[in-house]
């Protein structure tokens, strides 16, 4: 097996740095879902959120302090704290989607505004797609559009989305390459699923460095027919190109991909030295 490059060893290290320092906490009655910077409550204090229909409380469970959200309606209770979070500017851009919540072993919890869950900490899954020439020779690859809050104009995979709540991984997979890439999944070839990639990292969505990226990314590999093109639906990309798996590679040593497309690319890279 071939060494690992320096860049991706990099990328790798900055990916497993772990949350800031000094986070607390934050659980939906006794069941932890995440962590806030200090400085965060702060900005919005211990309120009543929803005109007084959920309590923000600092409480101590199990021999821990940590911030509090009631029980009884926890969707409810998250998505009141995302909104004080957006109205005290300490939010991630708002998009109106729902994520799944989870607890420590899995449990579902609730679901949450999609631009509070870095500032809270909420672990997250997303998914991306490598794909291939029909020959196997290159890789069809996507610049981000210019709009785009996060790494604009940057090279990506193929498609690369987060899961929302209503989806499955798989579901999640075969929607964001509908409206990405204009591809429906049945007519790829050869799709194969990779390692998951794994970030656990500050992240400064709210502020610099007060929120955690704490996300498992699922991803597939698969072939496109040979004289399909890629189509965007969505407005989010700025265009598709096909690259040699050579052109790919430099690119990722020059940096031109997004972090988490180059940890995606890297892994697949690995597993076909295999």
């Amino acid at each position: 097996m071939s060494e690992t490059p320096a860049w991706l060893a990099r990328l790798r290290a900055q990916a497993r740095r772990g949350p800031g320092e000094g986070r607390v906490p934050l659980r939906v009655g006794t069941v932890q879902v995440g962590s806030v910077a200090p400085e965060v409550i702060e900005q919005i204090g211990l309120q009543r959120l929803l005109g007084g229909r959920y309590q923000l409380s600092f409480a101590e469970c199990r021999g821990t302090s940590a911030w509090t959200l009631p029980a009884g309606d926890a969707s409810g209770a998250l998505n009141a704290l995302a909104a004080a979070l957006r109205d005290a500017g300490c939010c991630g851009p708002w998009r109106n989607e729902q994520l799944s919540v989870r607890g420590p072993r899995g449990e579902a919890v609730g679901t949450v505004e999609r631009g509070a869950v870095r500032v809270l900490g909420i672990a997250t899954d997303a998914v991306h797609l490598v794909g291939l020439t029909a020959d196997g020779a290159g890789v069809w690859v996507q610049q981000r559009a210019l709009t785009k809050a996060y790494h604009p104009g940057a090279w990506d995979t193929l498609m690369g989305g987060m899961v929302s709540a209503r989806d499955t991984l798989t579901q999640a997979l075969a929607r964001e390459t509908r409206e990405e890439a204009g591809l429906e999944i049945g007519v790829l070839t050869d799709l194969l699923p990779g390692a998951a990639v794994w970030l656990d990292q500050p992240s400064d969505e709210g502020g610099a460095g007060v929120g955690h990226m704490h996300e498992r990314i699922a991803w597939w590999s698969a072939r496109l027919p040979g004289g399909v093109v890629p189509v965007n639906q969505d407005g989010e990309v700025a265009r598709f190109e096909r690259w040699s798996h050579a052109a790919v590679r430099a690119q990722l040593a020059a940096g031109a991909f997004t972090p988490e497309a180059a940890l995606v690319l890297g892994a697949y890279y690995e597993a076909r030295a295999a």
